[in-house]
């Protein structure tokens, strides 16, 4: 096999598997380890993966869907699966808090078929509307500045609000979280004040974490991977993630 081909399928593999490791394409493609890590330097110049210790991981990208709108209804399953596991966490009289996020309207529709008897504070326009009238739950609605993705508040009058309450738990929209970095990131700088918020008010927090997710970049750092309780995947990942996240002594709910 020519070295163009071998990088073009290990290219392939990064794009469809997150990560790749060296040890195992060495044996793939009966080389050395040297020869893979070259592959991998030449790859990375051409911005086509990122080298890590070890292997490789997919390029970070920037998607740039800053509105709820351009984000119903992408990964539904992916996003339903993650809203079932986090209605598992969530006892009777539990007070919780649903920030702006797209798999929380899923946990916010799950909420309401299971018509279990909680408090939740949202500032989330589609989880208002969803529980709206449910009799099982105590809906508190915070107001403050229309957020730059149109589809809840956020800002200092936001989080004036949040601080009043202490939660037993947050489940908590991301952007992009890298676990080489330690960082959990959003899109717009007052919603990343108002998610920082949020963290510093309840006793246990859980990212709403779809594993694409941990190839993806916000533009804004509101927190640390191990400042949350724990993250609640749709699925399982890849050897080398599962290594990154042995890093952080969080709860990883698969």
């Amino acid at each position: 096999m020519l070295a163009e081909e071998r990088q073009n399928m290990i290219v392939s593999m990064v794009n469809r598997n997150g990560s790749v490791l060296v040890k195992e394409l060495s044996g793939q493609f009966e080389v050395t380890e040297d020869s893979i890590r070259k592959d991998l330097t030449l790859l990375q110049k051409k911005g086509l993966l990122r080298k890590t210790y070890g292997g490789a991981v997919k390029v970070r990208v920037n998607e740039q869907e800053r509105y709820v709108s351009q984000r119903k209804g992408k990964n539904l399953e992916d996003k339903q699966t993650i809203a079932r596991k986090a209605l598992e966490i969530i006892k009777e009289r539990d007070v919780l808090f649903l920030d702006i996020s797209t798999a929380n309207l899923e946990l916010a529709r799950a909420l309401a078929e299971s018509g279990r008897k909680v408090t939740v504070v949202t500032n989330m326009i589609d989880v208002m509307l969803t529980l709206a009238g449910e009799s099982g739950v105590k809906l508190i609605f915070l107001g403050g500045t229309f957020s730059e993705g149109r589809d809840g508040f956020v800002g200092a009058m936001t989080n004036q609000e949040i601080k009043r309450f202490r939660f037993d738990e947050a489940f908590m929209g991301v952007v992009g979280v890298d676990l080489e970095r330690n960082t959990v990131t959003t899109y717009a700088a007052e919603d990343a004040t108002t998610k920082k918020t949020i963290l510093e008010c309840t006793s246990r927090a859980y990212m709403m974490l779809e594993t694409r997710k941990f190839s993806i970049d916000g533009n804004y750092v509101y927190a640390s991977v191990d400042d949350f309780t724990g993250a609640i995947l749709e699925k399982g990942v890849d050897s080398m993630v599962q290594k990154q996240m042995k890093r952080y002594a969080i709860e990883w709910i698969i």
